[in-house]
């Protein structure tokens, strides 16, 4: 008698995660994942989103789709649920995350990208998915392809880009007397007895704490982002940091003159980019007149570099924004992406995103050019 057919079992089978512990159990696959993803930035890293859940997320909100190939997870969209401006799935890590991205395994043949691409339409039901940040490239970019209903894309944030090469190197991109005066600022910090400490797993928490006191003094007085100076951002750092230089997807370098701790950086890397992502400087360094932009960058560039291995490649973000001593070192300004994907009857909400955001460039536009208008 011949035995039946054994069913066959999918290559590829999706599921969803609403429950905090069961996303905090996906950190070892996550992470193998993530290594097998070129395109992922230290924003999709699993400390970083676990720890930015357990700060901003909300009861009944988490949102992550999983895909796996066998056992191994192979495909993930860390999301979560929101209500207002509009019902949307959005990607966890919110404003305080310049990139937001799903993980694919660089292996993938599509079935990962379909069957990620299958969850989020089963996801969606009524309501929009709404991927902000993208950088070019981005591994969403292959389930958007993939989506079967309304889409668009559209402009988000401006970031800016540099080579990961030694900042001598990046020095000889600016003009000639520039260029020297960033020569003379290196000698400046040898002469002033700067020397780094970068800071082990066990230390990274107190050099959290130190930089974010020094980023206080340094803006006072002055408009600083209110995110930064509240308790749920220091949790969410001193939470998610030390596991991220553990990694080493993480670098927290202290400058110390003498036994004085004078500013403290904290910078992000992946796979194929290295950003700075927030400092604190002492206000005696500037009246020391040491250029806090080259002491970081000098630091910053060197990580890149060593991010970027022996053959070199990568990329040194400056992140978003085009403030005037970031556009000093000639860097490439490179657009995030705003993914918009809906179900056809989910199409209206796309409509209404789509209006609201050009109603704010438009209102920015204006503000802008109010304010360069001479006065009187």
């Amino acid at each position: 008698m011949t035995a039946p057919p054994c069913p066959a079992v999918p290559d590829h089978t999706a599921g969803l995660v609403t429950d905090a512990d069961a996303f905090a159990a996906l950190a070892p696959a996550w992470g193998r994942l993530y290594e097998r993803c070129a395109t992922a930035t230290p924003f999709q890293h699993h400390a970083w989103l676990h720890s930015w859940w357990r700060s901003y997320g909300g009861p009944g909100r988490l949102r992550v789709l999983v895909v796996r190939s066998g056992d191994e997870l192979v495909g993930a969209a860390p999301l979560m649920l929101v209500r207002r401006p509009l019902p949307a799935l959005v990607p966890l890590g919110g404003a305080i995350s310049d990139y937001g991205d799903v993980l694919l395994d660089d292996a993938d043949d599509g079935r990962a990208a379909d069957a990620l691409a299958d969850a989020l339409w089963d996801a969606a039901r009524t309501a929009l998915v709404d991927f902000r940040e993208v950088r070019p490239g981005g591994a969403v970019e292959r389930v958007y392809d993939r989506w079967r209903g309304p889409r668009r894309t559209v402009r988000d944030s401006l970031c800016l880009e540099l080579p990961a090469v030694p900042l001598p190197e990046l020095a000889a991109r600016l003009p000639a007397k520039r260029a020297q005066r960033v020569r003379a600022q290196l000698r400046r910090h040898t002469s002033l007895g700067v020397v780094r400490h970068v800071a082990g797993p066990d230390e990274a928490a107190p050099a959290l704490h130190r930089m974010l006191e020094l980023h206080r003094l340094q803006w006072r007085e002055r408009k600083v982002t209110a995110e930064h100076t509240l308790p749920r951002f220091r949790e969410h750092l001193v939470r998610a940091v030390p596991d991220l230089v553990r990694s080493g997807n993480a670098v927290v370098t202290e400058f110390r003159i003498g036994a004085d701790v004078v500013a403290v950086d904290l910078t992000l890397r992946s796979r194929s980019l290295t950003g700075g992502y927030l400092y604190g400087a002492h206000p005696r360094l500037r009246e020391s007149r040491a250029d806090v932009a080259v002491l970081l960058l000098d630091a910053c560039s060197e990580q890149a570099t060593r991010a970027g291995g022996a053959d070199g490649g990568g990329t040194l973000s400056l992140l978003r924004g085009s403030e005037p001593y970031k556009m000093h070192w000639r860097p490439e300004p490179v657009a995030n992406q705003r993914l918009l994907m809906a179900r056809r009857r989910t199409a209206p909400l796309l409509s209404a995103a789509l209006c609201a955001g050009a109603a704010r460039l438009w209102g920015g536009e204006v503000l802008r050019r109010w304010r360069e208008q001479p006065s009187g």
